[in-house]
């Protein structure tokens, strides 16, 4: 079996658990670990020491980075020890990791130039020639986009009441995805919360940049935050800052309750009703005297 049809044939079989900053499941790594052993029979791994893979992400289908745990335990004899191999498709033999700094430490970083959409991969990690992890995943399949940018909001109407508001949140897409062309479609969820509580309410997945939000109490500050995901997938990335809604002073006695006692219908119904009262008692009266 040719190398990119081995290399096709797992990301097909193992798209629904490709490695996705999350473990997938151990059979179709065992399976992968075993097909790769038949075309590289060193391919062994190594189960001595904590170094391993923690997660692969690309932020926007262009580029992405794969990190590891830093093997604290592990015996290093020297800082170019460990390293991180890559396979894939169009290359037919393994190519080292080409940027271990711009992702940060313990991380291999690919460019545009070493990103290939819809192309399995497989990665492997080495220390000291011998290889201690490996995984294999497709682009696609481990996109995490950053988080939402410009939170803001726009008071739209106050009730007669003076009691609670409607407002519309806005904000932008992460700045490093081209959702303008279309190359990645973004799903946005929004989570929000009085700023005493502790549970986070959500809306439903949205396909837009801005979202209405109604009957919020004047009286009370609210807590709001988004995060988004490619569509038709399940992993979102991480959460924007949280923007904080605080309403103009109003009124303080309209916002004791929802309902006020109406204390001043009931004085003039009163008063009605009294001079109804004593209209009937002088009537009758007057009635009496005459008969």
């Amino acid at each position: 079996m040719d190398l990119w049809q081995l290399l096709l044939t797992l990301a097909v079989a193992g798209s629904s658990d490709a490695f996705s900053g999350s473990e997938a499941t151990p059979a179709f790594f065992v399976r992968a670990s075993q097909s790769l052993q038949i075309l590289y029979p060193g391919l062994e791994t190594n189960s001595s020491g904590n170094l391993k893979f923690t997660k692969c992400r690309s932020p926007e289908l262009e580029t992405f980075s794969c990190h590891w745990t830093d093997g604290a335990n592990h015996s290093l004899q020297s800082p170019g020890s460990v390293q991180m191999f890559y396979i894939r498709r169009d290359i037919q033999e393994w190519k080292e990791c080409p940027d271990y700094v711009s992702a940060g430490e313990n991380s291999c970083y690919f460019n545009s130039s070493y990103t290939s959409v819809w192309t399995p991969y497989c990665i492997k990690l080495t220390s000291n020639g011998g290889i201690v992890d490996h995984k294999c995943f497709s682009v696609e399949d481990i996109v995490q986009p950053d988080p939402p940018v410009g939170l803001n909001w726009t008071l739209l109407n106050i009730s007669l009441t003076e009691i609670h508001a409607d407002i519309l949140v806005k904000w932008e897409p992460p700045p490093n995805t081209d959702v303008k062309m279309g190359w990645i479609i973004l799903e946005y969820e929004l989570h929000y919360k009085e700023l005493n509580e502790t549970q986070w309410k959500m809306m439903d997945p949205l396909l837009v940049t801005s979202v209405p939000m109604y009957s919020l109490r004047l009286d009370k500050e609210y807590e709001v935050r988004v995060r988004t995901r490619q569509r038709n997938t399940e992993k979102y990335g991480k959460f924007s800052e949280v923007l904080l809604i605080t309403f103009p002073q109003m009124n303080p006695s309209a916002c004791e309750e929802d309902f006020q006692f109406p204390w001043f219908l009931i004085i003039i119904f009163g008063i009605l009703g009294l001079t109804v009262t004593l209209f009937l008692l002088i009537f009758s009266k007057q009635q009496r005297k005459e008969n």
